[in-house]
């Protein structure tokens, strides 16, 4: 079975909410994003995670163009609640592995399935056995996929 574990309790919209699509003023730099075939978290919804306590799959009809990558809904609601606060929504690291990121200092891949939300963060994980080794001792990952994640960030800089 799939695991899930919840812990713990400046943008500018553009244009477009009607047609589910909104534009933000990109940052200085753009931190790292997992994206596959452009979508970031493999089309799911990032919303969904916090407001459903599961992964749901987004749709076409309701996305945004965040940080580099397409962000999908599975509702205007959700599109709304990034749109509002995407740092509260879009996964820690990019949505990048959260352990590999604590252990490694790099970026691997993910699995939408494979998530915790601590501390109102939403991470991911690259399979089963990682989210059970991220699990193991998520308050040391956080503390050092924070640090690196910084060091990885600044290598995108502009």
């Amino acid at each position: 079975t799939r695991r899930q574990l919840v812990i713990g309790s400046g943008l500018v919209l553009i244009a477009g909410a009607s047609t589910g699509y909104a534009l933000f003023k990109e940052p200085a730099y753009s931190s790292p994003v997992f994206a596959q075939d452009g979508l970031a978290i493999r089309g799911t919804d990032p919303v969904a995670y916090f407001t459903d306590k599961k992964p749901i799959q987004g749709t076409s009809e309701h996305y945004l163009e965040w940080n580099g990558a397409k962000w999908q809904f599975a509702s205007a609601e959700h599109l709304k609640l990034f749109s509002d606060n995407p740092k509260k929504y879009a996964p820690a690291y990019g949505g990048y592995c959260a352990w590999a990121v604590a252990e490694k200092s790099e970026l691997f891949s993910t699995q939408p399935v494979n998530w915790a939300i601590v501390d109102d963060r939403l991470y991911l994980n690259y399979n089963d056995a990682i989210q059970e080794r991220w699990n193991a001792d998520i308050a040391n990952f956080i503390k050092l996929g924070d640090k690196n994640w910084q060091q990885i960030v600044q290598q995108f800089e502009v």
